[in-house]
């Protein structure tokens, strides 16, 4: 495990000291647990971007389903008939 120095506002740091007393954690280990889910959360985003950028240029492409179709299949879930998520036609 490597050690990296970090200044926090005085402010941030009072709630850390907080929070690592109320959890019986060092603050050491607030701080990692903080830092791992805020990189987790980064990540997932960037993966979103990501699939919003290839979806972007799926219809630019005109790989698209019409509107209707979304709708009887979303009408569909639940039922006797339930209809299979609908394609486009590229």
């Amino acid at each position: 495990m490597s050690v990296t120095t970090v200044r926090l506002q005085a402010e941030v740091e009072q709630h850390l000291e907080a929070i690592a007393g109320r959890l019986h954690r060092s603050k050491g280990w607030v701080i990692n647990q903080a830092l791992s889910e805020y990189i987790e959360k980064q990540q997932r985003e960037q993966e979103r971007w990501q699939q919003t950028l290839e979806a972007m240029e799926s219809a630019v492409q005109g790989k698209v389903v019409d509107a209707s179709q979304v709708h009887d299949w979303l009408n569909s879930w639940g039922t006797e008939n339930e209809q299979d998520a609908p394609r486009s036609g590229k």
